[in-house]
This record gives structure tokens, sequence and C-alpha cells, in this order.
């Protein structure tokens, strides 16, 4: 008779173990990563929000509320998205920010780049420990 013996079923188990962790640890950090682009693409949408905003009004909006803008699920999910300004400069300055939501799988497991920070001069900055080049 021909059949699997135990140990050739319990060898081929592990070998699926250890290929199922393999996945799901490469999935949890392209979704981390993918969470992060969709927040950097909302920040840029914000951006030019502001500047639309700034053509109609000739300042820049304090808040969103003021913008009209509200971020997409996905993002609001991960991110605290907000907008600040400074139109007591010359020229006024505004600053975007997403800072990842305290507890939440993105603040956990993102901690090279953390909070991401777009200003008016276009000047792009993380609050992690990473490069802003990987990280934007």
């Amino acid at each position: 008779m021909r059949g699997i013996t135990l140990i050739e079923l319990m060898i081929v188990v592990g070998i699926v173990a250890v290929l199922a962790s393999l996945a799901v640890t490469t999935y949890s950090r392209y979704v981390v990563k993918t969470n992060r682009a969709a927040a950097a693409a909302v920040l840029l949408g914000i951006a030019n929000r502001q500047e639309q905003y700034f053509l109609d009004a000739r300042e820049y909006a304090a808040n969103m509320t003021t913008l009209g803008a509200t971020p997409p699920t996905e993002v609001s999910n991960n991110y605290t998205i907000a907008t600040s300004a400074d139109n007591t400069t010359a020229p006024p300055t505004f600053q975007v920010t997403a800072t990842p939501i305290s507890g939440s799988n993105q603040a956990t497991k993102d901690t090279k780049c953390a909070t991401l920070t777009l200003t008016s001069a276009g000047s792009k900055s993380i609050s992690g420990s990473g490069s802003v080049q990987d990280c934007w």
C-alpha cells in the first residue's frame, strides 16, 4: 500500500504555514503603503483646493470646513487630515497634515513615515524616521 505518512503531512503543513506567514506580512506592508499613498494624494488635492480658495478669497482657508473639503472614507479611517493657514504673513502660507489615527493599524505599522505634511511652498515632510523620498 502506498500513502502519505504523518511526517510527510506535517512537513507540507509546515511549509504552507511558512509561506502563509510571509504572504500575510508582505500584504500588510502593501496595505500600509497604499493607505499612505492615498493620504498623500488627498494632501495634494487639498493643497490644490487651497490655491483655488486663495484665488477667490485672497486668503487661504483656515480649516477643512472653510475649505469645504472632506477626505474620502478610506483615508479618514486611517488618518486625520487637517489644514491651517497663516494669512498674516507676506506671502500668506498654509500647511496640510495627515496624522495617523492613534490606535489604528496605520499608526502602529507606519512609524517610519508617521505624519505627512505639505506646505504652500510645496515642501513635503514627515515626522517618522524614514526618508521623505520613501514616504512621499
